[in-house]
């Protein structure tokens, strides 16, 4: 029975770490389902930008006070959660604070200290967070598409992390008072914050302590184990898919469209004066024509911008910069990305059920993205300059916009007396070639 502790601990660290490889499995399969793109290309300014932007939240300090605040709450519990390995092997070997063996006792202080000060950071920031988002009346933060699961998502997700960071005080503080009133050799470290808590625990009996010490600690570790599996149901997989998101974006101008080879082999057959468009094509120069032009669905999209799907913050930066959603249009940036994700979770369910996907008679356009946010967009690309972590909304946009002119002609009235114009005129406007430069005359 003494080992019946660390029998536990062991079941739910694999239990915990098992469920959590799983979730990232679908999100990886649902990508997966997405076309293939290369973004390969260019690895030294791919690595520097993920370290900048990712790693270094460059991004987030455009907006210095959320941005300061976000750089605690992330630098400190992603710190703090080193303890994880202290944990890990104290639950599994059944010893007391093993870093402390390995570090001595003076880098060992040097390590709680700067946990203790990162963790009340992390306090601070989730605090005034909650405050923030539910009592300030942030305009992009009480949107009607926050309203329900995205904005209790967000706030479980505080009241989550400022209980792992009570439940880190109460253990420091009820081991250094257990350790310092009842052990001949108390435990190193040096603990400032969870020091002024002592008075607290200064009446209690060794036992009584050791219960505290316990509890709080096993709340630490299970709640850490809860919050990883939480992700997966959570906008705060941008935890994690931030790093793959900024390595693979787009690091072209923004806005530049890309060609289709199909369409573009198409052109230059057609302008070549010596070309046979009646020729058979060269032995080993077939080209698989395209399924389909644009986007209609998730699977139509590639897998950066599934992958931009999972990632979104819900932040709201880029719907707040977005002048169609500004001056009333139904077009929202963030809403297009979580949209997409929410299509290619249902997908997702459709297949753990059918084993594959079976037709379920919806699409994202449409059933999810309407053609009046679609044609909202003035693709000013205000949004992906503002987006934390180089989300790109409008390559969604581009491509279902594509389905809709290449596939369906649904373009409204007024971009298809545009590209008449410039197929018979050579220009947009709707006046002869040969009287286009009558304007100069006077």
């Amino acid at each position: 029975m003494q080992y019946l502790d660390n029998i536990i601990f062991l079941i739910l660290l694999v239990a915990g770490f098992g469920l959590f490889g799983k979730s990232l499995s679908k999100i990886y399969r649902n990508i997966r389902l997405g076309r293939e793109i290369n973004r390969s290309d260019r690895k030294p300014e791919r690595w520097e930008t993920m370290t900048r932007v990712a790693l270094g939240q460059s991004r987030m300090v455009k907006r210095p006070i959320a941005g300061i605040l976000h750089l605690f709450v992330y630098v400190g519990f992603v710190i703090i959660n080193i303890e994880l390995i202290e944990i890990v092997v104290d639950g599994i070997f059944g010893t007391h604070r093993f870093l402390a063996t390995i570090f001595g006792h003076t880098f060992y202080n040097i390590f709680t200290i700067t946990l203790e000060v990162l963790a009340i950071l992390v306090v601070i920031g989730v605090v005034l967070f909650f405050i923030r988002r539910n009592f300030y009346g942030v305009k992009r933060l009480t949107m009607k598409e926050l309203f329900g699961w995205p904005k209790n998502d967000a706030n479980w997700i505080l009241i989550i992390e400022f209980a792992l960071m009570v439940a880190f005080f109460s253990m420091n503080a009820a081991d250094h008072q257990l350790q310092g009133a009842y052990a001949a050799h108390p435990i190193p470290g040096s603990f400032p914050i969870s020091g002024i808590l002592l008075g607290w625990f200064s009446g209690f009996s060794e036992p009584t302590l050791h219960l505290i010490e316990r509890t709080a600690w096993w709340f630490h570790f299970i709640g850490i184990l809860f919050f990883m599996n939480y992700l997966y149901y959570s906008k705060h997989l941008h935890i994690i898919l931030a790093f793959p998101s900024t390595w693979y974006a787009n690091l072209d101008l923004y806005g530049k469209f890309n060609n289709l080879d199909s369409v573009t082999k198409e052109i230059k057959l057609m302008m070549d004066p010596n070309a046979d468009p009646y020729a058979a094509p060269a032995e080993g120069d077939i080209a698989e024509a395209p399924s389909k032009f644009g986007a209609e669905d998730v699977f139509d999209l590639n897998q950066v911008q599934l992958l931009n799907a999972y990632s979104c913050t819900e932040c709201g930066r880029c719907t707040s910069v977005c002048p169609a959603n500004i001056t009333g249009k139904k077009l929202s940036p963030r809403l297009i990305l979580m949209k997409t994700r929410d299509r290619l979770e249902e997908v997702g369910r459709n297949i753990d059920k059918n084993g594959k996907f079976e037709d379920d008679g919806k699409k994202l356009l449409n059933d999810y993205i309407t053609k009046e946010e679609l044609w909202a967009c003035t693709t000013c690309n205000a949004c992906t300059e503002a987006c934390p972590v180089l989300l790109d909304p409008l390559s969604i946009i581009f491509e279902m916009r594509r389905f809709l002119v290449m596939e369906q002609s649904a373009a409204p009235q007024e971009l298809n007396l545009m590209m008449t114009n410039v197929e018979n005129n050579a220009a947009p406007w709707q006046y002869n070639q040969a009287d286009r430069l009558n304007w100069a005359k006077d």
